[in-house]
């Protein structure tokens, strides 16, 4: 007859980290680091995978499969993707190219592709049927990462300024607050020249 498991075995850790994890929830090797050598994870992960407590994404990355009683078992959102990648690096990432704007609503295209600065290394992922690209860039490109500014500039150097138009500029207006829309001209100066009207337009109340 097998033993059971040690409840302090990498195994069982691992095991009760993904239970107590959030349907959705995206994890590699590294984020279980601190429970046991890099052997026993990849057994504790394979395991998993066996026995459907977690989706092998691609090579070094797994899922906790969310489900929906319609649609059935979905895919992780790229959110919960790019946060296992960067997280144990702290690395910045800046959404963009069609990404970017389709996140601020101002494009109903869908990448096939999926795009993101990086003060980190450049690499590309697959997760599931999504690609996603990391893009290493310069520190001017990322001094804005994490802020509305920064997506707005990356969505508007996509978009290019002939398609930036009246009611893409009043759309932003009416999904984002006011007060966080002011907050944008505190980095126009991270812009470029031909942006900053359109950044004046989404800051102020009225046009």
């Amino acid at each position: 007859m097998p033993r059971s498991a040690s409840p302090n075995s990498t195994g069982s850790q691992i095991a009760r980290l993904v239970q107590q994890s959030a349907p959705g929830t995206v994890f590699t090797p590294d984020t279980f680091a601190l429970v046991g050598s890099r052997a026993s994870i990849d057994k504790a992960l394979q395991r998993l995978v066996a026995a459907g407590e977690l989706r092998r994404l691609s090579r070094g990355l797994y899922d906790k499969p969310r489900h929906d009683e319609l649609l059935g078992t979905l895919w992780p959102t790229v959110d919960a993707v790019v946060q296992a990648l960067v997280g144990k690096d702290m690395l910045r990432t800046q959404p963009a190219g069609v990404y970017a704007a389709n996140m601020l609503g101002i494009s109903e295209q869908v990448p096939a592709k999926i795009v993101f600065l990086t003060d980190g290394i450049s690499r590309t992922i697959k997760a599931g049927p999504m690609q996603i690209s990391f893009k290493r860039t310069t520190p001017r490109q990322m001094a804005a990462a994490g802020r509305l500014s920064g997506l707005l500039i990356q969505a508007f150097k996509s978009l290019g300024a002939p398609h930036i138009t009246p009611a893409r500029i009043e759309r932003l207006r009416q999904n984002i607050p006011a007060a966080e829309r002011a907050r944008v001209l505190q980095d126009i100066a991270l812009a470029p020249a031909w942006m900053r009207p359109f950044f004046r337009q989404v800051a102020q109340e009225e046009i």
